[in-house]
């Protein structure tokens, strides 16, 4: 491999030339020859030459003008349209909170630390459990470290159980992640939006060390988890449940559920779409698990003179220490992401929380009962819903998304795009606390119009 001058690189050629050779390297390429020849790239990437600030920023415009954006957004799958106060992103861009990076000298940066502990301590009272960690990337990857801490928790088992109605996504990560690894991963049929109990049923005779649900599942629905903690229970496995944080304003806790573990997404707690991310994921767990919870870990102490002091915990667990014997790999966090959802709930209050997630309930009813009522529209599945349903249209879902694009209102996302074997005329709709009865009349206005062009 030749060496290329690089503008934007700080190292000449003689810089470079130093480093190989004190490393034995005649050659750059020698530092890549583990990467497989097939993938590695060819050619120089179709980059424009350097910018002056003035037109980076012209250029950076001209991307940004690309983007769609609309009036009304009623799409969701997991990542919501909520409101997010002011105060929020004030305080998320103050310097000390928006370039600091995980404290690896952590009692000197008490601020960040008294961030994060606020953030478990919220997550706790959410979810109903006793112990969280200061966040992971994502609600995908966290559903991942809870299926791990199962499997290290099982001595028995190394199957793990999940319902075909967690989202897919979720799931493609989950199966990426145990690939290699000694995990056996079934998957339960879901059946008209709700998992197949009957399938269940015979997967947990086979013994698991965990079964991951999630609520609202992917279809919008609240499924019914009455006795699955036990029958998990019994057969020496941890229940595990996937939870919007935001429809735990308004429905029963993982905690009540059983669950030994609860995860999610903080998207919907202060943070905006920002086209799918960053986010941050949330893992909260009983009290017996907390030495097996993944990441990092905030306590509360006193310091020499007894003043309130915020300390990381547990640190022993982590890859930075044990190496192949930590807990997880994951020693860092989203901070950011984790304190803007913690603003978030703090200015909300108890009160206010609880107000934005009843909004959020009655305009989907008050949707679905409108849209349900337009011809040949019904509603893919049955049971109690947070915010979000799945519809079947008369006329192809991706058709009628685009039909109403053109009225700048993003109507949903079509079901195949998560489930490729889905319904072609299903289509996910999300309502939020945003949406005032004058949006939502529009909305159906606009449908009723689609609908009726595609009548015979």
């Amino acid at each position: 491999m030749n060496l290329i001058p690089n503008p934007y690189l700080p190292h000449t050629e003689g810089d470079v030339s130093a480093i190989l050779t004190a490393m034995g390297m005649s050659d750059i390429g020698e530092l890549f020859a583990d990467i497989p020849e097939n993938i590695r790239q060819k050619k120089p990437y179709d980059l424009p030459g350097p910018f002056g600030e003035m037109e980076l920023s012209r250029h950076m415009a001209s991307l940004a003008a690309q983007n769609r954006t609309f009036d009304l957004v009623f799409a969701g799958a997991g990542c919501y349209d909520h409101f997010i106060p002011a105060v929020v992103k004030h305080l998320v861009s103050r310097a000390e909170f928006y370039t600091a990076y995980t404290p690896y000298q952590p009692e000197i940066s008490q601020g960040i630390l008294q961030g994060i502990f606020e953030f478990q301590t919220m997550i706790c009272r959410l979810t109903g459990l006793q112990a969280a960690n200061a966040s992971l990337y994502d609600g995908a990857t966290a559903a991942v470290e809870a299926c791990a801490m199962a499997l290290n928790t099982s001595k028995s088992s190394n199957r793990l159980i999940v319902s075909g109605t967690v989202h897919p996504f979720t799931l493609q990560v989950l199966k990426a992640y145990f690939a290699d690894l000694d995990a056996d991963i079934h998957i339960i049929p879901e059946n008209r939006g709700t998992f197949d109990e009957h399938a269940l049923d015979r997967e947990l005779e086979k013994g698991a060390a965990g079964l991951l649900v999630m609520s609202p599942n992917i279809y919008g629905i609240l499924e019914d988890y009455r006795g699955l903690a036990e029958s998990v229970h019994e057969r020496g496995g941890l229940f595990i449940m996937a939870a919007n944080p935001m429809s735990l304003s308004v429905a029963r806790t993982p905690a009540r559920w059983g669950a030994d573990i609860a995860v999610g997404d903080t998207q919907t707690l202060g943070l905006d779409m920002n086209f799918g991310g960053p986010t941050s994921g949330y893992i909260a767990s009983t009290a017996a698990l907390l030495r097996k919870l993944p990441g990092r870990i905030v306590g509360q102490t006193v310091d020499t003179q007894g003043r309130r002091a915020f300390v990381l915990t547990l640190q022993a667990r982590e890859q930075h220490i044990k190496r192949q014997r930590a807990t997880s790999n994951i020693c860092s966090n989203q901070a950011l992401a984790a304190l803007a959802s913690t603003i978030y709930l703090a200015s909300m209050g108890k009160e206010g929380f609880r107000a934005a997630g009843e909004q959020c309930r009655r305009n989907s009813h008050y949707l679905l009962e409108r849209l349900s009522a337009l011809p040949g529209v019904r509603r893919y599945g049955n049971g109690p819903f947070f915010n979000e349903f799945a519809l079947t249209l008369p006329m192809a879902a991706e058709k009628a998304v685009g039909h109403i694009a053109e009225r700048d209102i993003l109507a949903g996302v079509p079901l195949t795009r998560l489930v490729p074997e889905a319904d072609p005329r299903t289509i996910l709709i999300a309502s939020t606390e945003k949406h005032t009865k004058n949006d939502l009349d529009r909305f159906i206005s606009v449908m009723k119009d689609t609908v009726n062009e595609a009548a015979p």
